[in-house]
């Protein structure tokens, strides 16, 4: 995997959205709040050379993308979900590498907690 040591990064943080994603029957019918975070890993200098957005990432639009995701076909587990979105991220050629974080703030644990967290990181390479 490339190291994105050196590399710019735009992040969209605290993105949220309603899903029915899980293992459980009632998440399935009655959905919850997904909370996601991505940070692109690119080099934005092009983009900034030339003040054109066509150069970077859209991050409106990205949004969107990651919304439509969550709000999509349900998965059983997070980590798919992160997978699907971590695959929008790296659809925009100057994406080098992607880290995901999908929270699951109401996830059914009986016992107080503040949050369940899968992050990944995957890079073009990973790809194939």
């Amino acid at each position: 995997m490339t190291d994105p040591t050196g590399t710019d990064r735009i992040s969209v943080r605290g993105l949220r959205a309603r899903g029915r994603h899980g293992v459980l029957a009632a998440e399935r019918e009655l959905g919850q709040e997904f909370v996601v975070d991505v940070t692109l890993f690119l080099d934005t200098a092009p983009a900034a050379a030339t003040d054109d957005l066509t150069r970077t990432v859209h991050y409106g639009e990205l949004a969107q993308e990651l919304v439509k995701v969550v709000e999509g076909e349900p998965v059983d587990l997070i980590e798919t979900l992160a997978q699907r979105l971590a695959d929008v991220c790296l659809a925009y050629e100057p994406v080098e590498s992607a880290e995901v974080s999908v929270h699951k703030p109401a996830a059914p644990i009986p016992l107080p907690f503040d949050d369940v967290v899968v992050t990944i990181r995957r890079s073009r390479e990973d790809r194939g």
